[in-house]
């Protein structure tokens, strides 16, 4: 055997291999690339052989989209919705994606509306079924054998007027209790409301069945009889919205449950006070209660710290001082992580300086801007009331409305105005129409300087902005278990919407135990003994 290899100083892309028998000789001449080629080839059949899906976990995404990170792809949101997972096993084959997209697709075309509405037809069949039940009862035997009947004279008369009023009453507590305006669309039905609606279904079914055998079949003749059948119907489907109202209003009421909510990107924290509720019904109140409690989430506000972090990284520089070779190559991400950890604990020490006299400064603009815009409106408003003193004076042709007053004297305030609400972050809240009409409803209603401020020094309820802040916002609801379940003590539960996410948690209000203690009348009595040499 005979090897012939290059020197140490060049790069040699092929090696020569002879091997000499007694019989024949044979040459390979094979090439690194070849090599390298062949394996890819070999290595690719064995994957497409393989039955296997892999799946990538996307990388950790940001709240809030940075214009300063470019270098980066934006991750999208519906990534597991979006993502198609390629098998080797057919070309028209579904993965989990797949279902779970055209799912979400049936349901946001027509699912939801489809349920809606056709519950609403369910409950109105089914209240059309209660009514006019009774009324049949009492209109066929007059119908089918109106000669065998017997005349039940004043008693008849009496129950007529017994269930037309309590027909009346049935009639009005059904419209108060359910066909009231819907909140909201739950992605589960109400499991009270499913089981009240098949009671009162196999209650009438089973009436129907026990009227058609001994009263249809037989011809009773006995009128003050099915009279009375009627009576008992009506009774007995009161009795049942008696049920209704305990277990749908009543049995909430007591507080149960304390829920803590907190908001994922501010941290913003309330606690409520809730009862015996499903998930889906307790998230239904927590979202309630979130329009008109918590104030109105502002991304900008935290783009602040995120762009803080990105300063502080940029000045920071990685090199591989290992070269191009494959084991630097391989660590490269391991090295730039550990690098980027250690510089920041280097100036960790010296961060809270800029970060306290950055907060300083950011405060002193705040209340500069807001000393300004006080002193703008309070003369804007001192104009207002110089102008109301003086339309009596004025011709009827030259008193102005509410709204053309706050078209004159906004000019005067809107470039203070204009600066507090950019320092603050807020001016994508409030346009300036918003801004004319709350102006126009404080003249109107002759507030004061400070009225008109609130609005703007202070951020309100997401409620108090316009509707195109919350009217657009879909909520998702995930939990662990099933929405149709109770609450439950430590269970935990997210409220997602587009740019943030609520995060609720319940604890079970303890058991207080009160005891009494008598304490003797007697006791509290006590003598004052005076000295005669003390001076009083």
């Amino acid at each position: 055997m005979e090897l012939i290899c290059c020197g140490p100083h060049e790069w040699c892309d092929t090696m020569k291999v002879t091997w000499a028998t007694k019989h024949n000789s044979y040459s390979f001449f094979l090439s690194s690339r070849e090599r390298s080629r062949d394996r890819h080839k070999t290595r690719s059949k064995d994957s497409r052989s393989e039955k296997s899906v892999t799946i990538n976990t996307p990388p950790a995404e940001p709240l809030l989209g940075d214009s300063s990170v470019r270098g980066e792809q934006v991750q999208d949101d519906n990534w597991g919705e979006t993502t198609t997972a390629v098998t080797g096993t057919s070309e028209h084959s579904l993965s989990q994606e797949d279902i779970v997209r055209i799912t979400k697709d049936l349901e946001d075309s027509v699912g939801l509306d489809c349920r809606r509405y056709v519950t609403r037809a369910i409950a109105v069949i089914l209240g059309l079924l209660v009514f006019f039940t009774p009324l049949a009862f009492l209109v066929l035997p007059h119908i089918l054998w109106p000669e065998k009947l017997q005349s039940c004279g004043t008693a008849c008369e009496g129950l007529f007027i017994s269930v037309a009023f309590k027909l009346l009453i049935l009639l009005l507590a059904v419209w108060a209790l359910f066909f009231r305006p819907a909140r909201a669309s739950l992605p589960r039905v109400f499991v009270f409301r499913i089981l009240l609606a098949v009671l009162v279904f196999l209650f009438v079914v089973s009436y129907w069945l026990f009227y058609s055998v001994r009263i249809l079949d037989a011809q009773d003749e006995n009128y003050q009889g099915i009279v009375q059948y009627a009576v008992s119907l009506v009774d007995a489907l009161l009795f049942i919205h008696y049920l209704a109202v305990v277990l749908l209003e009543l049995r909430q009421l007591q507080p149960c449950f304390s829920v803590c909510v907190m908001r994922s990107t501010d941290g913003e924290t309330r606690h409520y006070n809730l009862g015996q509720l499903s998930i889906q019904r307790a998230a239904l109140a927590i979202i309630e209660h979130y329009y008109c409690d918590f104030p109105i989430h502002n991304p900008a506000l935290l783009s602040a710290s995120k762009s803080r972090a990105a300063k502080h990284l940029a000045g920071l520089k990685v090199y591989n001082v290992d070269g191009p070779g494959n084991n630097a190559a391989a660590g490269i991400a391991q090295s730039q992580s550990r690098a980027m950890i250690a510089a920041a604990a280097r100036r960790r020490d010296t961060s809270h300086n800029e970060l306290y006299y950055e907060e300083a400064e950011h405060e002193r603009r705040v209340r500069k801007r807001r000393a300004r815009l006080v002193v703008a409106v309070e003369e804007a408003f001192t104009h207002i009331k110089r102008m109301q003193e003086e339309e009596p004076k004025k011709a009827p042709g030259d008193v102005m409305d509410p709204r053309e007053a706050a078209q004159a004297i906004f000019p005067s305030m809107a470039r203070a105005l204009q600066k507090y609400l950019r320092t603050t972050k807020q001016q994508h809240c409030h346009s300036m129409e918003s801004i004319q009409q709350h102006l126009a409803f404080c003249i109107t209603n002759n507030m004061t300087p400070k009225a008109f401020l609130e609005s703007y020094l202070m951020p309100g309820p997401t409620l108090q902005y316009g509707k195109d802040h919350w009217l657009g916002h879909r909520w998702t609801l995930i939990s662990e278990v099933s929405v149709t379940s109770g609450l439950k003590d430590g269970s935990v539960f997210l409220l997602k919407c587009v740019d943030f996410s609520l995060v609720v948690t319940s604890k079970k209000i303890p058991y207080i135990q009160m005891s009494e203690e008598y304490i003797d009348p007697k006791s509290h009595k006590f003598v004052l003994r005076l000295q005669s040499e003390t001076s009083v």
